[in-house]
């Protein structure tokens, strides 16, 4: 079986994508003319052209400037869909979905909107594909605390209706003790907490995280490996990271993925996934991630299969709903 047949074979759970992040060039076109919205680019190849980023911000502006496109219910939809498609093609069984609710109501786009959309598209994926999802509402932590609060208050309302909260955007200088007494919040409202710590910002900001936040997962968390007693911790206590490599080649925080630390996070025994972030704008999909990084790092058709067998396990799923996927997972051969 050729590897990238092996991988797609690999019934995995992808536990770090931002569904604004999947936003396909042709698919900003075609809604921002639907909704007559002028973007900063004259055409698909020249935002393409655009994917030049030098850092997390450089990458956020393009983000937030291509987001402009998603106005109604149906844009919505349409791009989760899209996503879904590419998903099951990559042997995804599950998909824990970050949204960014605080990118459209800033925007004038009522919170409703944006998560009846998505919400339909993971019925809907579920009915055609199998793939079972939930929806992770992600605070932008450039803003205000008191703006995240705001936001969590206008969701109180469809509280039913997603899963998990987690903490995206700049890191650098928005520590996740900024958030503590929104995140405080969230645990008391029985909310799953995820944040985005150690991409950018140092293992200071994962132990932040771990403590003050009470965080399940570390999304990225690469930078733990500056300091060997967290190295150490994540190790014992087992708390999943959510790397992507990909993304973390082309926002400089490794040079080359041939330097990249995951093998080494591997090695350490620590809990490795592999997700693909924002893969409209870092070139690739999970199933890419896997294969490029397996080639790059070298890594084997077993280590492929426990960083599979992670995501299964760090899914917001009960015991029954996974238990069929670790039967698939075992069954794949070597």
């Amino acid at each position: 079986m050729e590897l990238d047949t092996y991988i797609r074979a690999l019934p995995k759970a992808e536990l770090h994508l931002h569904i604004e992040g999947t936003l396909e060039p042709e698919l900003m076109f075609r809604l921002a003319a639907r909704n007559q919205v002028a973007l900063p680019w004259a055409s698909v190849e020249q935002t393409r052209a655009a994917y030049d980023f030098t850092d997390l911000q450089s990458f956020l502006d393009l983000y937030y400037a291509g987001a402009a496109a998603l106005i109604h219910e149906q844009d919505f939809h349409e791009l989760a869909m899209a996503y879904f498609a590419r998903a099951h093609a990559d042997g995804v069984v599950h998909a824990e979905l970050f949204f960014d609710p605080q990118t459209h109501t800033s925007r004038g786009v009522a919170f409703d909107t944006v998560l009846s959309g998505l919400e339909r598209a993971c019925a809907e994926a579920h009915a055609r594909y199998g793939i079972s999802s939930r929806l992770i509402l992600c605070f932008l932590r450039h803003l205000s605390a008191e703006d995240s609060y705001a936001m969590l208050e206008q969701a109180l309302p469809h509280l039913a209706r997603f899963h998990g909260v987690g903490l995206d955007s700049s890191e650098k200088g928005h520590p996740p003790s900024k958030f503590a007494r929104l995140f405080a919040r969230c645990r008391e409202l029985g909310l799953h907490i995820v944040a985005h710590a150690g991409e950018e910002g140092p293992p200071a900001y994962i132990v932040e995280a771990l403590d003050i936040l009470k965080v399940e997962r570390i999304d990225h968390g690469v930078r733990a490996a500056e300091d060997p007693a967290l190295m150490q911790r994540l190790a014992r206590e087992q708390v999943p990271l959510t790397v992507c490599p990909l993304s973390n080649i082309r926002l400089c925080v490794f040079p080359t993925l041939a330097q990249h630390n995951l093998r080494a996070l591997l090695d350490a025994g620590l809990k490795v996934t592999i997700n693909s972030d924002d893969p409209a704008y870092f070139g690739g999909y999970v199933a890419k991630n896997y294969l490029d990084t397996a080639l790059a790092l070298s890594l084997t058709r077993a280590e492929l299969k426990r960083i599979a067998r992670n995501s299964l396990d760090a899914a917001f799923v009960d015991e029954a709903t996974r238990a069929p996927w670790l039967t698939r997972l075992a069954a794949v051969p070597d």
